[in-house]
C-alpha cells in the first residue's frame, strides 16, 4: 500500500510532532487505514464471522481515536474509499491471492491447535469491507462527525480537501498511513500516529524548500515528485525490474523532465521495459493528478484537477483508467454513506424487492394467513417488502418478491386471478395495516436502530454523570395486562380480464378485533397484615 520506501527514503524530513499542534483546526484521516489498523485486534473473529462482541473491535479501536482529536479541539473529517479503479485491477487482485493464502494458512494453524500462529496469520488475512464502513458510518452520523464516502480512491479525496481553503471546510492535514498521499500532494501528512496522539509528519513545502538535506529536493516540483514515485512503482504501475526508489530518484534529479527521464530507462533497460510502459506511465500519473473526486458543494463528480489537452489528445480522450463517471444523485448517495460503491446496492436490512407478492411463499413460510398479520411498505422506489410475524413475535421472516420486467408487462396487460388476489393482498395491507403489526414494526426499527447506532462507550476522555435510581423509593407499581385477540377475515373481488364490472371492483377487509384488557393494580405498602386478612363471614362459616 502506497510507493514502495517512499518514507524510508525521506527520513531526514519526517518530523515528530504531536496532534495537538491542530488545535482548532479540521484534520482529514483515511478511514480504511484507521479500520485496517483496528481489525488487527479482532482479525480472527472477522475472518470466521463469529459471533460477539469482539467482533467489533475495530469500531473501539477507531472511535477512540476520534475522541482524542474531539479531546484536542480538532475537528475530524472521515473519508472512506470507494470504488476500485480499473488500473488497479491487477494490485487488488493480488492482494486478494495474499489473503487467502494466509486464511487457508491459518484455518491449519487452528485446526493444529496453534492459536497465536494462527491469529497471526488472520491478520494478515483479514480485510475492511464496504459493510464494515457502513456500521463505523452509522456510529459517524449518531455522533455528528463529518465524513463523505469518495467515488473511488480516499486519497484523492483528501488531496482535494486538502487543496481547500478552511473557510470552503478545507482541511490542514491527513492522518493515514499511507504514502500515496504525498504523491497526491497533501500539503502535509501525519504517519504512524498512537493512541496518545504522538506520530511523524512530513509536510511537502519543507520538502521543497530545504537543500542542507540529502537527498535534496530543491529543484523538485509536486509533478516531478508525482513522476519520481510513480517510476518507482505504485499501486496503479509496476516499476521496472532493477528500478526502485533511489534509481527512481536520481533520474529525475538528474534531468528534472520525466520524459527524458522515460527515454533514459528505455535506452538502459531495452527489453526489459513493456512496450505500452510509456502510456501506462502517463496514465497513472494522470491517476495523481485528475482523479475523480465528489464535490460536496456542486454535488456531483469532478476531476482533482482539469485535465489539460495535450493530455486528452494523448490519451485518445480515453478515460476509462480513471473510472467511469458516475451520476450525480447517485454520487451523492455513495458520499453520504447509503451505497454500497463496489456493488451499487443499497445498505438496508432488506432484500431488493417488487410490486407482487406471492402468496404462495408468504403461506409456505407463515402458515395460514388467517392466523398471521402481514405488512408491507413501501420504498422511494416503488418496492414493496412483506413481512410476516408469528403471533409470538418472536421471529420475523422477510419475503423476497420478484419484479415483473417490462417486456412481460406489455405482453400481459391483465393479471389473472391469482395475481389479482396477490395484488389486493398487499396493497390493502399497505393502506390499512393490523394495529399490533404496526407496534410489532415499530418496535423492531427501535431495536435495530438501537443495535446499529450504538456508540462503543470507551471514551476515556469525557467525564460520565452516572444517575441513580432507588426502587425502593416508589410507592407502588401498577402492571397492565392486555391481552388481544384478533380474528380477521378477508374478502377480494378479483379483476377478471373478461368481466368488466372488475374495474369498479375494490377489495373488501372486514377486520373483527376483540379486546378483553385485564388490569392488575399492585401496591407495596410496609403493613403486610392488610394482605393476609380474609373475609369475616367466610371466617365464621368455616368454623360452623
Amino acid at each position: 500500500m502506497g510507493i514502495k520506501d517512499l518514507l524510508r527514503f525521506m527520513k531526514p524530513y519526517v518530523e515528530t510532532a504531536h496532534i495537538k499542534k491542530y488545535a482548532g483546526k479540521r484534520v482529514g484521516i483515511d478511514a480504511y487505514s484507521w479500520l485496517h489498523k483496528g481489525a488487527y485486534s479482532c482479525s480472527m473473529e472477522l475472518c470466521l464471522n463469529s459471533e460477539g462482541d469482539k467482533k467489533l473491535q475495530y469500531l473501539n479501536y477507531f472511535m477512540h481515536r476520534i475522541n482524542m482529536l474531539r479531546h484536542y479541539k480538532i475537528t475530524p473529517v472521515v473519508v472512506f474509499d470507494g470504488g476500485n479503479l480499473p488500473c488497479k485491477g491487477a494490485t487488488e487482485d493480488e492482494r486478494h491471492k495474499r489473503r487467502k493464502t494466509n486464511r487457508d494458512q491459518a484455518m491449519l494453524k487452528l485446526k493444529e491447535g496453534n492459536v497465536a500462529g494462527a491469529v497471526e496469520l488472520f491478520q494478515r488475512a483479514v480485510s475492511v469491507t464496504p459493510s464494515m464502513a457502513h456500521q463505523l458510518i452509522q456510529i459517524l452520523k449518531s455522533e455528528n462527525i463529518e465524513f463523505v464516502v469518495a467515488p473511488y480512491e480516499a486519497d484523492a479525496q483528501l488531496a482535494y480537501l486538502s487543496n481547500l481553503k478552511e473557510e470552503k471546510n478545507g482541511i490542514v492535514a491527513v492522518i493515514s498511513e499511507d504514502s500515496d498521499l504525498l504523491a497526491y500532494g497533501c500539503p502535509a501528512v501525519f504517519f504512524k500516529m498512537d493512541a496518545h496522539g504522538n506520530g511523524q509528519e512530513v509536510v511537502l513545502d519543507h520538502v521543497f524548500s530545504c537543500d542542507t538535506r540529502v537527498p535534496s529536493f530543491r529543484h523538485f516540483n509536486k509533478d516531478l515528485f508525482t513522476g519520481m514515485c510513480v517510476l518507482a512503482g505504485c499501486d496503479f504501475l509496476p516499476s521496472v525490474p532493477g528500478i526502485g526508489i533511489t534509481r527512481a530518484y536520481n533520474l529525475v534529479s538528474k534531468y528534472r523532465n520525466l520524459d527524458r527521464a522515460l527515454s533514459t530507462l528505455k535506452f538502459e533497460k531495452g527489453d526489459q521495459m513493456p512496450e505500452d510502459y510509456a502510456r501506462s506511465f502517463r496514465e497513472a500519473v494522470a491517476v495523481f493528478h485528475h482523479a475523480r473526486i465528489y464535490d460536496v458543494s456542486l454535488k456531483r463528480i469532478k476531476h482533482l484537477k482539469p485535465i489539460p489537452e495535450e493530455l486528452l489528445q494523448f490519451l485518445d480522450e480515453e478515460l476509462d483508467f480513471l473510472g467511469p463517471e458516475i451520476l450525480p444523485s447517485l454520487a451523492t448517495s455513495i458520499a453520504q454513506g447509503n451505497i454500497d460503491p463496489c456493488t451499487m446496492e443499497a445498505f438496508n436490512v432488506f432484500p431488493s424487492t417488487v410490486n407482487h407478492v406471492s402468496t404462495a411463499n408468504i403461506k409456505k413460510i407463515c402458515g395460514p394467513f388467517s392466523r398471521q398479520e402481514a405488512f408491507t411498505q413501501a420504498s422511494k422506489d416503488s418496492s414493496v417488502f412483506a413481512i410476516s410475524s408469528s403471533k409470538s413475535r418472536k421471529e420475523t421472516t422477510v419475503v423476497e418478491t420478484l419484479q415483473a420486467s417490462d417486456a412481460e408487462q406489455m405482453q400481459c396487460p391483465f393479471m389473472d386471478e391469482s395475481e389479482c388476489l396477490e395484488e389486493a393482498v398487499a396493497l390493502q395491507n399497505m393502506i390499512r395495516p393490523s394495529i399490533s403489526t404496526r407496534k410489532m414494526v415499530g418496535e423492531e426499527k427501535k431495536s435495530h436502530r438501537k443495535e446499529v447506532l450504538k456508540v462503543p462507550d470507551n471514551n476515556p476522555f469525557r467525564k460520565r454523570k452516572v444517575e441513580e435510581f432507588e426502587p425502593d423509593e416508589m410507592d407502588s407499581v401498577t402492571e397492565l395486562v392486555s391481552e388481544v385477540t384478533e380474528v380477521e377475515r378477508l374478502e377480494v373481488i378479483c379483476t377478471i380480464p373478461e368481466s368488466q364490472k372488475s374495474v369498479e371492483s375494490k377489495p373488501v377487509k372486514m377486520i373483527e378485533l376483540k379486546t378483553v384488557t385485564k388490569e392488575k393494580k399492585v401496591k407495596r405498602s410496609s403493613c403486610q397484615s392488610s394482605e393476609n386478612k380474609k373475609n369475616t363471614i367466610l371466617n365464621f362459616f368455616s368454623r360452623v
